[in-house]
């Protein structure tokens, strides 16, 4: 998103272009289609059915930036934004629609030469207005869209963009048919059809990918991952995965410490930290997911076999039956590593009878855990 906005300021925005686009819309229909029947122009005629189709995309952009801007709730715990892409999807078929059914009557027009005739010179005007009007509609929704990051708008915008486009095909057509090719008014419409389809076909193209949960582009993919590894306490990482939702970004990441062994407040400090650097450092990322790991488990995770903390204190316990220093242990932090468990004893100084004696009772703690064969490592720190 090209600067902080809120849903309603958003919603706001793109309901203003929206209702500003409706009536340039409605006069530009209006005018075209009785421009184009006075003016015996079925290109005109067929650039005014254009418009009129535009009303109808402009009503459905209205209400689904409405639908897509309400906040998540239970039944949509991610938000309403695939609204729009649903809606951007329907547009394109629409345009679709309209594009077949005007080359449908160009065609016949071509192939019945009686039915042919040359257009009036009002139709020049007509055609000349709408170009105007609709480039200027172009700017005025293409900068609204970047402005609150929608890419229904943007849809919006471009499709009056094929306005513009479609009206020199008008102007260039009535202009070929009233030098003497009365033919050309009819291969206009047929031009300014296909123009109508193709942009459908890319929206619903580009709509059905976000859809399907189609990633981002590659290269935004690479700057997100040297951004992920700049961050001070990340070794590396996989399971990059990203998707859009709405003209946002969506991203889940798993992360490698560089110390296997930090709390699980500093862990969650680094991947709070993963986080607002990629939001802050991409406009259209709007979360991010972090998975923390000590090790890498992309293929398999190497210590999933592993028994919980409350299952391996019981058999620590049971393996330090005859230490009676294990009455005094303060905290036991348990690691999973490798595939094995790792445990950190904490004991006070008083329990040693001689401050020599430390070594040989850390040892006993850690022969008396060799007897379990997912125990690789027991240390012991006294304070």
């Amino acid at each position: 998103m090209g600067e902080s906005t809120t849903s309603a300021e958003r919603m706001h925005t793109v309901s203003q272009v929206t209702v500003v686009g409706a009536i340039v819309n409605l006069l530009l229909a209006v005018t075209k289609v009785s421009g184009g029947i006075v003016s015996n122009s079925q290109a005109l005629v067929a650039d005014g059915l254009h418009s009129f189709s535009d009303l109808a995309s402009d009503a459905l952009v209205y209400w689904a930036v409405r639908q897509g801007s309400q906040e998540p709730d239970e039944e949509h715990p991610y938000g309403h934004a695939r609204i729009e892409t649903a809606a951007t999807v329907v547009l394109g078929l629409l345009l679709i629609m309209v594009g077949a059914g005007i080359v449908w009557d160009a065609a016949i027009r071509l192939l019945t030469p009686e039915a042919q005739v040359v257009p009036r010179s009002l139709a020049l005007w007509f055609a000349a207005f709408s170009i105007l009007a609709n480039e200027a509609l172009y700017w005025y929704t293409l900068n609204a869209a970047k402005r609150v990051g929608s890419a229904l708008l943007r849809a919006n915008a471009w499709h009056h963009r094929t306005d513009a486009a479609s009206s020199v095909i008008v102007l260039l057509a009535v202009g070929g048919a009233l030098a003497g090719l009365p033919w050309l008014d009819a291969v206009g419409a047929a031009g300014v059809a296909l123009m109508i389809a193709w942009i459908g076909t890319s929206l619903v193209r580009s709509s059905v990918r976000e859809l399907v949960d189609t990633g981002l582009d590659p290269e935004q993919v690479e700057a997100i991952r040297s951004k992920i590894l700049a961050v001070d306490g990340v070794r590396d990482m996989h399971l990059l995965r990203t998707r859009s939702m709405g003209g946002k970004a969506l991203v889940d990441v798993h992360i490698l410490l560089l110390d296997p062994r930090v709390s699980v407040s500093e862990g969650h400090q680094i991947s709070e930290t993963v986080r607002a650097e990629l939001i802050q450092a991409f406009d259209e990322i709007d979360d991010v997911t972090v998975h923390i790991d000590p090790e890498d488990d992309e293929h398999a995770p190497p210590s999933q076999h592993l028994p919980l903390r409350g299952e391996v204190l019981r058999r620590l316990d049971q393996a330090w039956s005859t230490i009676e220093a294990r009455q005094s242990i303060r905290h036991v932090t348990i690691h999973y590593l490798d595939g094995k468990l790792h445990a950190d004893l904490e004991l006070p100084l008083s329990v040693l009878p001689d401050p020599k004696a430390g070594p040989a009772l850390a040892a006993a703690f850690a022969e008396a855990a060799q007897g379990d064969p997912d125990v690789a490592e027991v240390r012991v720190f006294f304070y």
